[in-house]
């Protein structure tokens, strides 16, 4: 080992931020004792990039250990980590080391975040007792309390919330920042604890759809008949073309055993051309793509019914395919009862009802791509066999989400690659997983479903709201507004819900919604606007059953065991809502007389049933990580059955095939109670709506602006991060075209404005996004200062809370503003 008095006298606090084999340990309230070394100066090794240093103060310590454990974050990988542990305290966090290096069998290499987790478990903004709020709500100001009188404080207020207006009013906002734990998951919501807690109190007001997904979990059954993926990416070795559609895995699913590592090796046996078609240049076209489209947001309905009419005027398209296994393309195959002239092929020639012929010359003029290099791309895509076209989710989060999602469905069936080797359907990428148990919940007495999007308009005007103008399920219309909200491991409630500042003041009067319960371990954002607050543990201060995450042909479960004891008063979910229950009189029923490591037994037992071979809990708890890939040589290829016999195995449309003009969906555009300019569309076809780049607003604010997911943060977790942070600082992405018109330069400080809200953060003037764009990657953290303007660049300031048509859903990529000087 290096000398310490070589080298130890050099290191200042201001500097230790950036010396990352070194932290101070005051969190923890004492010195790390190393043995033979006599430090008393609080520090301890990180060693991330200086393992033999790290190495040697481990090994020579006393009660040095490493145990496995896991990031259990919303990025669509689940991955393994082991802790190093001295007298109690995560020194060093190193990825798996346990399988290969090849696609079925590989190591699950944790991303730069879970690198960084000691940095949120030893957080400056860790919650460390339970508080109640003593100033104006959002205020952040609270008084700390024992936990008897925090469970008595919200056990109290929910007896009076169900006596007063019944369980409908109780509500459990969205949460997905443990979303890989088993006992611990807090997505879905109605799957978490707290629900189970509320269905032994009498249920709960439950949602349906969420932030990632609405507008094509709400479409794609009207299209294929349920939910269909992609053909999985491993299955790209057998690809001649990959078209990645708004897909950007090398950031949103960026473990090294994940979808980046599946998808990198894939593409490099099979040697496919990659076409990337995205408003932003992402690091997946940076590492993988050699075409890149930069349409404009919301605009893919028109560049494919461009695309359309250059195939259908060549001849290009695969009528054969569309004759056997579809409806609606042409005047030939429609459902009956719908006018004529209302096909796909009718819409794309001009015989539709706006008279307009969808040449590339017009989608150009909607989508900002030159009309030659639509019918070059129409031409690649429609002579290149197999293609894979997979979408990711930030096209669908757009006001036409519902047709936008369809628009690669659509390209995918017209050129006959569904349910082939190489080819896709056009949805999202599929893969293998494990069915591994989830925690029972019970039943919920309460019908009631609303859909995740508009809870703050339940807080506004609940019994207005109904199933045929704002799509409520299980009833006809609620009977009660929101008057109680748990929040679990989310930071929903104010920073990743749309439009921040109209959601600030609903909140902060208590009049409306009379009691926020926040569960959490950070002071988020959101958890500022609680009345009472339950400091959670960390992942890695308990032990769960974790759920894998997305690997391409690899199903394998991680058991993540407890590496240290709580810190400070902070106490399990499990804990917390048992010490509830018992107020409420449900103890009993809510534990089953088991403790925490008794149902996680429990669950491992019954994931044992369910996954011939898997190890039980201790010998799962020992391996760390236990793996089982799918069939040899098996790819996903959704509908494979389909393609081969179309009617021993038809899809569970009404049709029994592929329905590219949904006769529901025209019935629901005529029967639901839609805002004067919005419909729903039958078809994936463009259409003008709010905020779009038609809209005349854009004369006031002509930029549209995105916000992408971002590789310094899952979402918000890790956002308070200072690593993170500096490896990934927030910026807003512009072109160099509308900086120059701006007189901006790089790394200029800048508003980014609209009607709604202004936040003020640094620009990055680049090429990499598409002019008339601006990008403000999403999950900053909500800091709007005394003058209202937002210092911590959290996207949402700029967005609406303005539900789309079908899913009433979150089309929150949709949104004009302007950017100046600040």
């Amino acid at each position: 080992m290096t000398d310490k008095a070589a080298w130890l006298p050099e290191i200042t606090r201001e500097d230790l931020s950036r010396r990352r084999f070194l932290k101070w340990s005051a969190i923890t309230g004492g010195t790390a004792a190393v043995a033979g070394a006599g430090w008393k100066l609080g520090l301890v090794p990180i060693g991330n990039e200086d393992p033999a240093q790290a190495s040697d103060l481990v090994n020579s310590a006393t009660g040095a250990k490493t145990v496995w454990s896991s990031c259990n974050v919303n990025c669509g990988s689940r991955c393994p980590l082991r802790l190093r542990v001295v007298d109690g305290q995560i020194v060093r966090v190193d990825p798996d080391n346990t399988g290969t290096n090849e696609i079925g069998s590989q190591q699950i290499r944790a991303c730069l975040r879970g690198r960084s987790i000691r940095k949120r478990i030893y957080s400056p903004e860790r919650l460390k007792y339970p508080m109640k709020r003593v100033g104006e709500r959002g205020s952040g100001e609270f008084t700390r309390i024992s936990w008897d009188e925090a469970f008595d404080a919200v056990a109290s207020s929910l007896k009076k919330t169900i006596a007063k207006y019944g369980n409908e009013a109780v509500f459990i906002n969205y949460g997905t920042g443990t979303i890989g734990g088993t006992v611990t998951s807090s997505w879905p919501p109605g799957g978490s604890l707290v629900a189970r807690l509320m269905n032994c109190c009498g249920g709960f007001l439950d949602e349906y759809g969420d932030y990632s997904a609405a507008q094509i979990e709400a479409v794609v059954g009207y299209y294929y008949g349920t939910w269909v993926g992609s053909n999985s990416f491993d299955d790209v070795v057998n690809s001649k073309l990959v078209v990645l559609w708004g897909n950007n895995p090398q950031e949103t699913r960026m473990s090294g055993g994940g979808e980046t590592f599946v998808l990198e090796q894939a593409h490099k046996i099979s040697g496919a051309k990659v076409i990337i078609v995205d408003p932003r240049y992402s690091d997946s076209a940076v590492t993988l793509c050699d075409e890149w489209v930069p349409l404009r947001p919301g605009t893919d309905p028109a560049l494919v019914a461009g695309m359309a009419y250059v195939m259908i005027t060549e001849n290009l398209h695969d009528q054969a395919f569309l004759d056997k296994y579809c409806i609606g393309f042409d005047e030939e195959h429609m459902p009956a009862g719908v006018p004529a002239n209302s096909s796909y092929k009718s819409y794309v020639m001009g015989l539709g009802p706006d008279k307009t012929k969808k040449t590339p010359e017009w989608a150009e003029s909607i989508t900002g791509l030159p009309a030659q290099r639509i019918v070059e791309l129409a031409r690649e895509i429609a002579q290149t066999k197999p293609c894979s076209i997979t979408q990711g989710w930030g096209p669908q989060r757009t006001f036409n989400g519902d047709a936008t999602a369809r628009a690669p469905m659509l390209l995918a069936t017209m050129t006959g690659n569904v349910g082939i080797p190489g080819g896709g359907t056009g949805a999202r990428e599929s893969d293998y997983g494990l069915a591994t148990a989830v925690m029972p919940v019970g039943d919920n007495p309460v019908k009631a479903v609303i859909s995740f999007f508009t809870w703050t308009e339940a807080i506004e005007r609940g019994p207005e709201m109904t199933a045929l103008a704002d799509g409520v399920q299980g009833v006809d219309k609620l009977n009660a507004p929101i008057k109680f909200i748990w929040q679990y491991a989310g930071n929903a409630l104010i920073n990743q819900h749309g439009d921040t500042n109209r959601t600030d003041k609903i909140l902060r009067d208590t009049s409306k919604c009379e009691m926020i319960v926040v569960i959490d371990n950070q002071m988020t954002p959101s958890a500022r606007y609680a009345d009472i607050i339950l400091p959670d543990v960390s992942n890695a201060e308990q032990a769960d059953l974790i759920q894998q995450g997305a690997a391409g042909p690899l199903g394998y479960a991680i058991l993540a065991s407890k590496a240290i004891e709580p810190l400070f008063e902070s106490k399990t979910i499990y804990d917390i809502c048992t010490g509830i229950a018992k107020r409420m009189g449900v103890e009993e029923k809510f534990t089953e007389g088991r403790t925490q490591e008794q149902w996680l037994r429990w669950l491992v037992a019954q994931s044992q049933a369910a996954v011939p071979g898997m190890p039980g809990f201790d010998e799962l708890a020992a391996m760390g990580i236990w793996r089982q890939p799918n069939a040899p040589d098996h790819t996903q290829v959704p509908l494979e059955s389909f393609r081969q016999d179309p009617k021993k195995n038809p899809l569970s449309s009404p049709s029994g095939k592929i329905e590219i003009f949904s006769k529901a969906l025209w019935d629901l555009n005529r029967t639901w109670i839609l805002p004067k300019g919005e419909q729903i569309s039958a078809l994936p076809a463009w259409y003008d709506y709010p905020e779009a780049v038609t809209d005349p607003l854009a004369r006031k604010y002509p930029l549209q602006c995105i916000g992408h997911h971002y590789k310094g943060r899952t979402h918000s977790t890790y956002g308070n991060v200072a690593w993170l942070k500096e490896a990934a600082p927030q910026v807003v992405w512009i072109n160099p075209a509308d900086a120059a018109a701006r007189g901006i330069a790089n790394d200029d400080t800048v508003y980014v404005f609209n009607g709604r809200g202004r936040i003020k953060i640094t620009a990055r003037v680049t090429p990499r996004i598409a002019p008339g764009v601006i990008s403000v990657p999403e999950g900053a953290w909500y800091a709007p200062g005394t003058s209202g303007v937002d210092t911590g660049g959290c996207v949402n300031t700029l967005t609406s809370q303005h539900p789309t048509p079908l899913a009433k859903g979150n089309g929150q990529h949709t949104i004009l503003a302007q950017v100046e000087m600040a």
